[in-house]
């Protein structure tokens, strides 16, 4: 194997922990992370590990992330944030998580904000805006 290969064992663990935050696996997750795996582990598509429990409603997985550093306005390479993509999928107990740990509702394109507005979310327009 040469230097630019990655390890196949390394890109295994990665595949389970990517699908512990789409499971909402907190326990599991964080204890990954408690052991040194970097709270903004990004996929091949920048989708990092809050954005994808955001994504799949895992609220309390996103608050462990969170409080254990995970940046909450980190883009994907698409550029949308978690926020927005939680917006998005009208999860609102985790915009709720992603604003107390400091998520920005003007991040990302299109924004949290231009998303509700698209939708016609009020719900989670008045949680963006309060």
């Amino acid at each position: 194997m040469n230097d630019a290969e990655p390890d196949p064992e390394l890109l295994a663990l990665w595949a389970k922990v990517f699908a512990f935050a789409r499971s909402g696996e907190t326990e599991t997750l964080a204890a990954y992370v408690d052991a040194g795996l970097p709270a903004n582990l990004t996929n091949d598509k920048g989708d990092t590990l809050v954005m994808l429990a955001a994504y799949h409603g895992h609220a309390d997985t996103v608050s462990a992330l969170l409080e254990r550093g995970a940046d909450p306005n980190r883009l994907n390479d698409r550029g949308q944030s978690p926020l927005a993509g939680a917006v998005f999928k009208n999860e609102p107990e985790v915009v709720k998580a992603l604003l107390a740990g400091g998520a920005d509702p003007d991040a990302g394109q299109p924004s949290a904000v231009d998303t509700a507005q698209a939708f016609g979310n009020t719900e989670l327009l008045t949680l963006l805006r309060p």
